[in-house]
């Protein structure tokens, strides 16, 4: 029986998918409504003890739906051939190709893709250095500073940074005749800041789960502390200082929050063009580009898993 109503569930959750592409999208959200409320009724008879197993998967199944069904949504309607993306007229690729021929758009994924490098090239040396540290080491002040930003609303630390640089950066560079004024680098320094704190507590846990006799080892038999780190340290954890890499470089392509308070007049990096599209009117041409981030950004997440999946599990 409850079988029978998770499976009336998934029925509900394709009946309320289905709404956004017909015409008759009241009466089959109504339809899935019902049918959720007939799901929930009927799993709720049967054996006590079987209860809350049913109400687990219950909930795992409308969650899993409320967070991916908007996402299929937003692919699906890329490819919608109309300029409104209310309602489904047909199939068209013409979204992409306007998308390529995009000259804003295309400076912005320029912009993204070289923020993105630099910060995550950088945070990764600087978050590797901090993992090593916070592991070896012991400190106590360390792991705060590295870790505050990791834990900070993105809104907070953006607003701290923008007055850093108006008000400290610029009038001390302007002691020694230097120009400071927002833009690509200011985004830069931004971005290493909030992916230093993540790419530590990767580097940090892939530590943890080493025996430190090998590190021993290596000195006894006469190697210096360099060599160690070298030829045993450095490629034990390199599956977690790529993963490191990998998840860097992904929360700075699509940092909208931080970037909109560092940017500057002028800069423009993709979330801040699609937010910019998105005020004028939601066209299938922003589906397409968000089409095109998330495949980007799950792809990253992807690589990170299969170099490694023992971080990534909190292993």
């Amino acid at each position: 029986m409850r079988r029978a109503a998770l499976a009336i569930e998934a029925l509900a959750i394709g009946l309320l998918f289905w709404s956004f592409f017909s015409d008759a999208r009241y009466a089959l959200a109504g339809a899935a409504l019902a049918a959720l409320g007939a799901a929930a009724a009927l799993g709720a008879f049967g054996q006590r003890r079987e209860l809350p197993h049913f109400w687990l998967w219950f909930a795992s199944i409308l969650v899993y739906a409320f967070l991916y069904l908007p996402l299929a949504i937003v692919v699906i309607f890329s490819f919608n051939d109309s300029k409104l993306a209310a309602e489904w007229v047909g199939f068209t690729t013409s979204w992409y190709a306007k998308l390529l021929a995009d000259v804003d758009m295309l400076a912005a994924a320029r912009n993204s893709v070289l923020i993105a490098l630099t910060a995550s090239a950088v945070a990764t040396v600087l978050g590797t250095m901090a993992g090593i540290a916070m592991h070896r080491y012991k400190p106590r002040l360390l792991p705060f500073m590295v870790l505050t930003p990791v834990a900070m609303p993105e809104i907070l630390l953006g607003v701290s940074l923008l007055i850093f640089f108006l008000n400290t950066a610029r009038p001390a560079l302007a002691l020694f005749g230097i120009e400071f004024d927002l833009g690509v680098l200011t985004v830069i320094i931004a971005h290493i800041t909030f992916c230093i704190g993540f790419v530590a507590i990767i580097v940090r846990a892939r530590l943890a789960g080493m025996d430190e006799s090998i590190f021993e080892a290596a000195r006894d038999l006469g190697a210096t502390p360099w060599e160690t780190f070298r030829r045993v340290t450095l490629p034990l954890i390199m599956p977690g200082v790529i993963a490191g890499a990998l998840m860097a470089f992904t929360l700075s392509i699509d940092d909208f929050v931080i970037t909109f308070f560092t940017s500057g007049v002028g800069t423009k990096t993709l979330p801040l063009e699609i937010y910019t599209m998105i005020k004028v009117a939601v066209t299938p041409e922003v589906n397409a580009v968000s089409t095109l981030l998330m495949l980007l950004t799950l792809g990253m997440i992807v690589v990170a898993g299969r170099v490694a999946p023992d971080v990534l599990r909190g292993k």
